[in-house]
């Protein structure tokens, strides 16, 4: 297994050009791609044990999502949403697959599975099988309040362990982890400030389509995601944490009846979102992937 690399790739906005940037596992002359994309306040790293696992089959792609991680902040706060991301996610992969065929898997967990979905719903998508993790067309309104308030808090830590803590904490729902797991998961999203704070690694500015979104457009966002999702026609699987507060089970069922008809797996004690370092959500994803 070879180790992990970091790369960047040039993707453009309305208000101008930037650069994303990409943890690339396993054979970089292996045409066989994977690409994995984090929830709204997470990075590409969430994805180091599941893209460790299987890039002895796949080349496993993880970018850091445009004002989250390594990549670069959008110019405008407002492109901060689902067609913005869609757009760079076609440039990137076109640059993973240049030489290949325009060919790719994808695994979403939250953010990244809606971007998924409307990835894998246009015609002519290079999406070839999906895992969408926790996330669908229809979402909880009380949780996606809860996380827009969240997005938006200039939170500044006196030290690590102060910022860990508060990690853990809010991020209480992904469910049991030992010590090391929990550490990994806030080092991955806390970074330090010249002056020795430690802050979240994104941009607060995040939050602010969320604060301008008007009722009529919030309406007409919820009828966008079904329909997106009605046009998938790929091998999906559906995952869903038992306990979940954006993801309801009832919502999970309606998608087994239409679109994809995903395989629907919920995991017990778990809430949003399964996080896909334990071995045995590991398995569940690699076993769909590669058809077994």
């Amino acid at each position: 297994m070879l180790d992990a690399r970091w790369k960047s790739v040039q993707c453009s906005s309305p208000a101008g050009l930037h650069r994303m940037a990409y943890k690339e596992w396993g054979d970089p002359d292996n045409p066989r791609v994977l690409v994995c994309v984090h929830g709204v306040t997470r990075v590409a790293s969430d994805f180091d044990a599941l893209a460790a696992s299987l890039s002895d089959t796949y080349r496993v792609v993880c970018p850091d999502v445009a004002g989250r991680g390594r990549s670069e902040r959008l110019r405008d706060p407002q492109l901060y949403g689902v067609p913005q991301y869609v757009a760079d996610m076609v440039t990137l992969v076109a640059r993973v697959t240049a030489g290949f065929e325009d060919r790719v898997d994808w695994f979403g967990t939250s953010m990244g599975g809606l971007i998924g979905m409307v990835l894998a719903s246009l015609e002519g998508t290079p999406v070839a099988r999906l895992v969408l993790n926790d996330i669908g067309p229809t979402l909880d309104g009380a949780a996606l309040a809860r996380i827009a308030d969240y997005i938006g808090q200039d939170l500044r830590f006196p030290s690590y362990d102060s910022g860990a803590r508060f990690v853990r904490e809010v991020s209480n729902s992904f469910g049991p982890h030992d010590e090391a797991q929990w550490d990994k998961l806030a080092r991955d999203v806390l970074r330090q400030e010249p002056n020795g704070e430690w802050v979240r690694h994104y941009d607060l500015a995040l939050a602010e389509p969320f604060k301008s979104m008007s009722r009529e457009r919030a309406e007409q966002d919820q009828a966008a995601p079904w329909r997106a999702y009605d046009a998938i026609r790929c091998p999906t699987l559906l995952v869903r944490g038992e306990l979940s507060d954006l993801l309801s089970h009832e919502t999970a069922l309606e998608m087994t009846r239409r679109g994809p008809r995903p395989r629907l797996v919920e995991i017990p004690g778990v809430g949003h979102a399964p996080t896909f370092v334990h071995a045995d959500q590991i398995a569940l994803a690699r076993n769909f992937l590669l058809g077994s």
